[in-house]
């Protein structure tokens, strides 16, 4: 996937104080760096982000009152607990038909959905990927089910752990488009499904997403 911050429709949920803000542009900046260094194998793009990296070690010792080095020091390394990192996938319903995207990466179909970006709210994240994957826009309504990548075979392979958030998603509007991760945009019915990408999701999730859609006051699920 680009480095977080590269991809359209973002918008950073910070506190408007000053410092509050620069805390967040630090936040994201260092994301950004960790992700590309994460992800190039070119030399001269591990100088760029190792330089982001230390534009947001010098931004958060100047909040701190810390010493740079120190700061650079915690940011270079590995420290506190592994946790996990987050996506977020939308059910889409057009009357009793589930909005699906086929992705670039493996020719199979999914829910729209993507990795939630620092300083985003789960909702927002939601509605953006949607907006990117397929052209329509829409409202998160009803958080239907939560569960960790550790319970599907297809996903515990990953190098993190992953907790994946889905989300009803009321549609509002927009027109159908892809994306440079997605080839294709449809809505299908249940007893009609294409082939899923089972990374991302199954026929179990996808079904229950029939099922929120069909009973709004049927709890959420998790774990």
């Amino acid at each position: 996937p680009p480095p977080a911050g590269r991809r359209r429709g973002r918008r950073a949920m910070t506190d408007d104080a000053p410092q509050n803000r620069l805390l967040g542009w630090a936040r994201r900046l260092e994301s950004i760096a960790a992700t590309g260094l994460h992800y190039t194998e070119n030399p001269y793009d591990v100088q760029r982000y190792e330089y982001l990296r230390d534009l947001a070690a010098e931004m958060f010792a100047h909040l701190a009152d810390a010493d740079v080095e120190a700061v650079r020091g915690l940011l270079r390394g590995e420290f506190g607990p592994g946790t996990p990192k987050l996506v977020v996938r939308a059910a889409v319903f057009e009357e009793d038909r589930i909005l699906l995207v086929r992705e670039s990466a493996d020719n199979a179909w999914a829910m729209p959905g993507g990795w939630a970006e620092v300083d985003e709210l789960p909702s927002r994240a939601v509605q953006r990927e949607v907006f990117e994957e397929t052209g329509y826009e829409v409202r998160a309504e009803r958080l239907f089910y939560l569960h960790g990548s550790a319970a599907h075979s297809a996903r515990a392979a990953r190098a993190f752990h992953v907790y994946t958030i889905f989300f009803l998603c009321k549609l509002l509007g927009g027109q159908p488009a892809t994306s440079l991760e997605t080839t294709e945009v449809g809505f299908f019915a249940e007893d009609d499904l294409p082939p899923l990408s089972a990374p991302r999701n199954t026929h179990k999730e996808v079904a229950r997403a029939f099922a929120a859609h069909r009973h709004p006051e049927s709890p959420a699920c998790f774990d």
